[in-house]
């Protein structure tokens, strides 16, 4: 590998390890807030979410790797995080209140 691959391949593993954990716990915080708020018992729920979230963080990580661009793939995960723990925080106070 020559030494100026070695930046790239540093910010996808960044993104794919840290950015990939936030978009996955986005996901899985969002899905149970909206199962819970729709009557499914919060345990099933959360424990449903855990087994997809396994597998959205290993798509998520896979495609940091195989995507053409690090910036689409920052552009992609950042966004994605945020919309999903923003909308977990929303529906979450929407049940509460």
């Amino acid at each position: 590998m020559s030494p100026a691959r070695t930046p790239c391949v540093a910010l996808r593993s960044l993104a794919a390890i840290i950015g990939g954990w936030a978009f996955s716990w986005g996901f899985v915080a969002c899905g149970t807030a909206a199962l819970a708020g729709l009557g499914v018992e919060f345990h099933d729920a959360e424990i449903s979410l855990l087994m997809l979230g396994l597998l959205v963080f290993l798509g998520v990580f896979l495609w940091s790797f195989a995507a053409r661009s690090v910036s689409r793939v920052f552009a992609v995960l950042v966004g994605g995080a945020l919309f999903f723990n923003g909308a977990a925080v929303l529906l979450q106070r929407a049940i509460l209140s």
